[in-house]
């Protein structure tokens, strides 16, 4: 017979031992990022607290966001091969990259329009890439200047994003203001020719600046913080750019060279002393031209879906890369990035380096310089947790045969 349970009144002393209740804070932003258990949850907060337009801008993609869902998709399709049995007290997350150290393997990708997420933009995301011994890259279409980004970010890593203007003279000019305020690298993207065809941006009527209509008076309503700091802060513009009204696609039409080619990046080359990382670049023989054009490295990106839509993914190019110029340039990783489970899958299929964008801008919605922090802080500890449950001490021990991708399979049924 199954013994029964005995019953007694419940003990006060135990009981109020169970009775603890957290302080109130007083601090409602640390409060809320606090309870933010991942970076999903920080885009729900992102969601509530950003206007319709600017969250959307960061959330989307280009046409039906088929190249956006499926570099989502493929992460989580990939599968860790763990060791057991292989714990040490130390573990290493420190990499170098472009010519210097960096405290995580991942740096923050450049962004656009940033001070239209949040108030604080570039200077939230540079003083916190510093902090956490992290690069910190600078858009062309970024909301600060280069002198700006070079003060917030202080005695920390900073990178120059360019894109190649119709006037070559001003890309000139920009090159030689990121050289003379310590900017150690320059990204320059070349996926960008022409405007991605955004959607959302067009259904939101997405410009700089904002323009009030009756539509976004009823989003402030709900939204009073974002539009307190956008009326009451220095007016939102692109700081590289002559031209700053107007929507993306009729800035990047109006301003950008859909002539680019490659004799144009050896110019840009022969301008830039420092490392030289060409970002956007999918197709391996591609990226053994721009190596042998001078570049140090190139980032497979797809950049996050925004442009071509149904461009094959870059996590499926990602080996195809390293193994044509990996042993001769870095290979820095970006597109979909939104856990330490994603960095540690990416830097297994060969990375040597990881980018986050939406991911960055997620935390910066959420809680400005804090939610930055947040986003950093849970990446790093995600990241942890897979290096040791992987059995691992070290990023840099990160093999191939610690993940199983979704081609994999498709290679051994091809195979019998």
């Amino acid at each position: 017979m199954p013994r029964r349970l005995t019953r007694s009144l419940p003990n006060p002393a135990e009981l109020k031992n169970l009775l603890v209740f957290d302080k109130p804070s007083l601090d409602r932003r640390a409060a809320r990022l606090s309870k933010a258990a991942d970076v999903s949850d920080l885009r729900a907060i992102a969601k509530r607290r950003t206007p319709k337009p600017a969250f959307d801008y960061v959330d989307g993609a280009a046409r039906e966001e088929v190249t956006a869902t499926e570099s989502r998709s493929l992460f989580q399709q990939c599968r860790f091969v763990p060791s057991v049995l292989c714990g040490s007290p130390e573990l290493d997350l420190t990499t170098d990259i472009s010519g210097g150290s960096s405290a995580l393997p991942f740096g923050i990708a450049p962004t656009g329009f940033t001070r239209f997420m949040h108030a604080e933009g570039e200077d939230a995301g540079a003083s916190a890439a510093t902090d956490a011994g992290i690069p910190f890259a600078l858009s062309t279409m970024g909301t600060r200047s280069i002198e700006e980004v070079a003060e917030s970010s202080g005695s920390g890593r900073r990178w120059f994003q360019l894109y190649l203007w119709k006037d070559h003279s001003a890309c000139a000019e920009l090159i030689k203001r990121a050289e003379a305020h310590g900017y150690d690298t320059l990204l320059v993207t070349v996926d960008t020719p022409v405007a991605g065809e955004r959607l959302r941006d067009t259904r939101n009527g997405m410009r700089i600046p904002p323009r009030l209509t009756p539509g976004t008076v009823v989003d402030a309503a709900w939204r009073p913080e974002w539009w307190f700091n956008f009326l009451t802060t220095d007016p939102v513009t692109f700081a590289s750019l002559t031209s700053t009204t107007g929507t993306l696609g009729e800035l990047v039409n109006s301003m950008f060279d859909p002539a680019l080619d490659f004799d144009d990046l050896a110019w840009i080359r022969s301008l830039w002393p420092g490392k030289l990382i060409v970002k956007g670049v999918l197709n391996p023989a591609d990226a053994r031209r721009v190596v042998d054009l001078g570049a140090d490295g190139v980032v497979v990106s797809s950049h996050g879906g925004r442009q071509l839509d149904r461009v094959v993914s870059p996590l499926r190019q990602l080996e195809e890369v390293v193994a044509e110029i990996g042993d001769e340039a870095e290979v820095i990783y970006d597109s979909g990035i939104m856990s330490g489970a994603d960095i540690a899958i990416a830097l297994a299929l060969g990375a040597d380096f990881v980018l986050i964008g939406r991911a960055y801008l997620y935390g910066l919605m959420a809680g400005g310089r804090e939610g930055v922090d947040r986003v950093i802080e849970l990446l790093r500890a995600e990241l942890v947790t897979v290096l040791r449950l992987l059995g691992l001490n070290s990023v840099k021990q990160l093999q191939r045969h610690h993940v199983i991708t979704p081609w994999d399979e498709h290679k051994q049924r091809q195979e019998v």
